[in-house]
């Protein structure tokens, strides 16, 4: 599942630039926390949680310096991401 979110905020080549690979790592695995610990049984279908979500993933984005540019669409794949994996990180939470 890591992997998924490391796609996501991989995408930008000015982060890979600017942060490289093991920070971009980093990012990845507190998305993933982040995400867990904010996953609730209905959060794809409630606007209110997904709200919530993409709010603190952006937070991470936002602690760990990544680059503005595409910060927007890095949370957009990352929510996406999040959605295929859901019944998992329910159950996991």
């Amino acid at each position: 599942m890591a992997s998924a979110f490391y796609d996501a905020i991989s995408t930008n080549d000015s982060a890979v630039l600017e942060m490289g690979d093991d920070i971009l790592r980093q990012i990845a695995l507190e998305v993933v926390d982040t995400v867990r610990r904010n996953a609730a049984i209905d959060w794809a279908v409630k606007e209110q949680v997904r709200s919530k979500l993409r709010g603190a993933v952006k937070r991470v984005l936002m602690n760990h310096d990544y680059p503005p540019d595409k910060a927007e669409a890095a949370t957009t794949l990352v929510l996406e991401q999040a959605e295929l994996f859901a019944d998992e990180l329910v159950a996991a939470s």
